[in-house]
């Protein structure tokens, strides 16, 4: 009798060690954009309903166009009981800030706004406005005390938009992973967290995009990579803009300045060792530039960039640090 159940136990590991991971595909619409999972499973699971969730959870923490989000509630000066989920966008923004030397500011929330960027339609541009909204903006007036947010003016506001996505993709991750999901692809809106490979060995491929004539324009891929346990996210001005009085103006706004940028580079993609950090890093770049953000991204372990940008002949250049140009196909 004991043979038999030996026998049965080897057998049983035998069929498990056999078992191939199943592809399972989720996609659909959230947060104001796309999102598309990929992941490798011997148990063939769903995780749409959790993952479903996870799309709620920080929608109802620190979506802009949700009314009743937490950080809606704190833009209106409501009290408001305050979640990790914010906590974290809040902290990991104030890092970025820092980071940049105020280049990535928390508090930009009204001059977007006034630009037409956010849930509102925009106002009358005039230098007089921008004056009277930029001391609104500085994220070193506002702070987390015993549970509460702390703003240094009543109307300063807050917006996440710059890491929310790339923090939407990291919790998804960590969530897979917590479920013994080795290998994923995880994009949210193209904010991208990579986990292992391929079953047979590949990584996975990740197009970047060509920039776009107009918001409308056909996606062209300008080149791909191989991509494994990192994040990657692009930050581009083409498809996110303003038209006034007949001039395009980019999403991407100086803090300092309180206009839309208006230097060469058209986009940046920041490899980085999570979605959340690779975002706030390419948001970065787009407001700084190419000659002031390189050397930041030089300077950190782990990060790596590809610019591109318009040349003085009026052509499409790119630049790529060494570590992301050895993750370029050819």
């Amino acid at each position: 009798m004991r043979r038999v159940f030996l026998l049965m136990i080897c057998l049983t590991f035998l069929a498990s060690c056999g078992k191939q991971p199943q592809k399972i595909v989720l996609q659909g619409l959230a947060q104001g954009s796309y999102y598309a999972i990929t992941y490798f499973d011997e148990q063939n699971r769903s995780f749409q309903r959790e993952i479903d969730s996870i799309f709620h959870a920080v929608d109802m923490s620190v979506n802009l166009w949700v009314d009743s989000s937490i950080i809606s509630k704190i833009n209106r000066n409501e009290k408001v009981t305050i979640d990790s989920i914010f906590i974290d966008n809040f902290n990991i923004a104030q890092e970025a800030a820092v980071l940049s030397d105020g280049y990535f500011d928390p508090t930009i929330s009204p001059i977007v706004a006034a630009w037409g960027f956010s849930y509102k339609t925009g106002d009358s541009i005039t230098p007089q406005l921008i004056d009277s909204l930029k001391h609104l903006v500085d994220y070193r007036n506002i702070r987390i005390e015993d549970g509460k947010v702390v703003k240094g003016a009543p109307d300063m506001k807050l917006d996440f938009n710059a890491i929310a996505q790339g923090y939407t993709s990291d919790l998804i991750a960590k969530f897979l992973e917590s479920r013994g999901i080795k290998s994923f692809l995880v994009d949210t809106g193209g904010e991208i967290m990579a986990r292992g490979g391929k079953p047979n060995g590949q990584p996975w491929i990740v197009g970047i995009e060509k920039p776009a004539e107009n918001w409308d324009s056909e996606r062209i891929v300008q080149t791909r990579i191989a991509l494994r346990d990192k994040g990657l996210v692009t930050s581009g001005s083409t498809r996110k803009y303003v038209e006034r009085n007949g001039k395009r103006y980019s999403h991407c706004i100086d803090p300092k300045t309180g206009y839309p940028v208006e230097h060469n580079v058209l986009s940046v993609t920041v490899l980085a060792e999570n979605s959340v950090w690779a975002d706030a890093l390419a948001s970065i770049c787009m407001v700084m530039g190419m000659e002031k953000s390189l050397p930041l991204i030089e300077s950190m372990d782990g990060v790596e960039a590809y610019y591109i940008f318009v040349n003085e002949h009026d052509e499409l250049g790119t630049f790529a640090t060494a570590g992301f140009k050895a993750l370029v196909l050819e």
